[in-house]
């Protein structure tokens, strides 16, 4: 009797655990279920980088391709069999080397302000996701890409209150159609001091040197220290004297002008804040400054123009993964501000922008269309990446809630616009898949590398009506009409021109859909 009442009690006992198991599961599921909003199968977790996606690993090698096409300089490694060696005596009125530098888009000028925003967010998406480029085996160019830029900016600073920020005379050049190793038209330098102040392009070089330092950190360490005291210097000069570039310099108006300077002062200090843990940079950026250029609860379009939202996505950054600075009352409100940025690109979220195209892409301007959703994209990945690593369970649009996942989800939404999933059903990445634009608007692949043309006669490769002799590998055009429709058309260069700072975003966004992975919680 005994042993029957021994077997029976652990019987017993088995079918009470069996169903507290059962409550135990259904109470899970049911608590999954609400915090995971719109989420049909698990998000990737943080940990090293996982497989490669072919289809993103092709295409960060491809766009990573279009920084060797712009490159000036004398060439390094050169696989751009069309490119040679190029303003090689760029800065010598001035007695500097500024021959390195990236020249700008589909022309051979050098500005300053949206080249140092190209290494801004290069060396982000370097921090963010240099595992992942390793994974895909493209870490060691982006590094060489972001170097080749900064090289020049340490070049173009050679006092701490004078940085050079323009290398050619835009009128000049855009009277010419000819290949950047022809050219012979005069290439006058610009600079900014303290009689002529620039605060957005001092603050903005200022972030790129920051943020560079931080890359160049563990393998190159005295590159490194170089790049933070060029950094330091240049944000004491944005800060110490201020004034608009672009009201100090008129004729940059017409190509980059300005719409104010107060972003890109928050930004720089920003990224001094991550490269020194600081505190008086912290203080800078939640102090009065914060208050006065941050333009809290009020989301705005991340671009070469208007670094805000960059600023609340990185300043998120602190507030999820540092506990000292978490609390802060205005971090919260840079935090809060990113979310609100979210929630506006979600599609199905009850804040969400009306300002797409029917098929779901971001669309703000007929010129340069890409710019804003690639960019937008980018953020995207990026916050989703920061909730899974802080195992932050979802954000909070209005009544609803939304999780990395659905962030994640718009962001695959707009690279696979980018690489073919359009009504146009051709790639917007040129040299990627098997249909993309053959009349970029780009002087160097509009020519062939033996012709030998001079300013003027140039131009009668504008005018062909045959496709580009040169593949310009890598560029990301101007992109689609609203309605969807793009002409491929040489002299359509609001359409066909690509630019380098639109290629820096696009590598940020493909590097963090290559492969899931999470991101680090300190760059230091």
């Amino acid at each position: 009797m005994g042993k029957e009442e021994k077997s029976g009690g652990c019987w017993g006992w088995f079918i009470v655990l069996i169903v507290v198991g059962a409550i135990a599961l259904a109470l899970g599921l049911t608590l999954r279920n609400k915090f995971h909003h719109h989420n049909d199968d698990d998000s990737p977790v943080p940990g090293p980088p996982g497989a490669v996606t072919k289809k993103y690993g092709d295409a960060l090698k491809v766009a990573l391709q279009f920084f060797d096409v712009q490159k000036a300089g004398k060439l390094e490694n050169n696989e751009i069999s069309w490119r040679g060696d190029s303003a090689l005596t760029d800065g010598k009125d001035v007695k500097l080397d500024l021959s390195k530098g990236m020249y700008d888009a589909g022309d051979h000028m050098k500005f300053g302000f949206p080249m140092a925003y190209t290494a801004t967010v290069l060396s982000w998406a370097i921090l963010e996701y240099g595992d992942q480029m390793n994974a895909a085996d493209q870490l060691d160019s982006a590094k060489d890409s972001l170097k080749w830029i900064t090289d020049f900016l340490v070049n173009a600073h050679p006092e701490p209150n004078v940085l050079y920020i323009q290398v050619g005379d835009p009128e000049l050049d855009h009277k010419c159609w000819d290949r950047p190793e022809a050219m012979t038209e005069k290439r006058p330098t610009i600079q900014i001091n303290t009689s002529t102040p620039g605060t957005e392009v001092a603050a903005e070089t200022a972030a790129a040197m920051a943020s560079a330092s931080l890359v160049f950190k563990s393998s190159d360490p005295k590159y490194s220290s170089t790049l933070l005291k060029h950094a330091k210097e240049l944000f004491t000069f944005a800060d110490k004297h201020r004034g608009s570039y672009s009201e100090n310099i008129p004729e940059v108006q017409t190509y980059y002008n300005s719409t104010g300077y107060g972003d890109e002062l928050l930004w720089a200090a920003s990224w001094l804040y991550h490269a020194t843990t600081e505190q008086t940079y912290l203080d800078y950026v939640t102090g009065t400054n914060g208050e006065t250029f941050a333009n809290w609860g009020s989301p705005t379009w991340f671009s070469w123009d208007d670094k805000l939202p960059g600023t609340q996505v990185l300043l998120s950054r602190s507030s999820l993964f540092n506990s000292k600075v978490a609390s802060n009352a205005d971090i919260k409100k840079y935090r809060k501000t990113a979310e609100a940025i979210m929630c506006g690109l979600l599609p199905k979220s009850p804040t969400a922008t009306s300002s797409r195209t029917k098929n779901g892409l971001i669309w703000i301007s007929d010129w340069n269309a890409l710019q804003h959703p690639v960019a937008s994209a980018f953020l995207a990945v990026v916050y989703s990446d920061y909730m899974l690593t802080s195992r932050s369970l979802k954000i909070q649009c209005d009544a609803d809630t939304f999780t990395a996942k659905d962030l994640r989800k718009f962001a695959l939404s707009q690279a696979n616009y980018v690489l073919g999933d359009n009504p146009m059903k051709m790639s917007y990445l040129v040299g990627y898949g098997d249909k993309y634009s053959q009349y970029v608007h780009h002087r160097g692949a509009s020519i062939p590398a033996d012709a030998t043309t001079g300013c003027s006669d140039g131009w009668d490769w504008l005018s062909s009506d045959k496709p580009n002799p040169n593949v310009a590998v890598g560029a990301l055009v101007g992109g689609p009409f609203l309605n969807e429709s793009f002409v491929d058309d040489r002299n359509n260069s609001m359409q066909t021109e690509p630019s380098t700072y639109n290629s820096a975003a696009l590598v940020g966004l493909l590097s963090g859909l290559v492969t899931t992975s999470s991101v680090v919680t300190s760059f230091t």
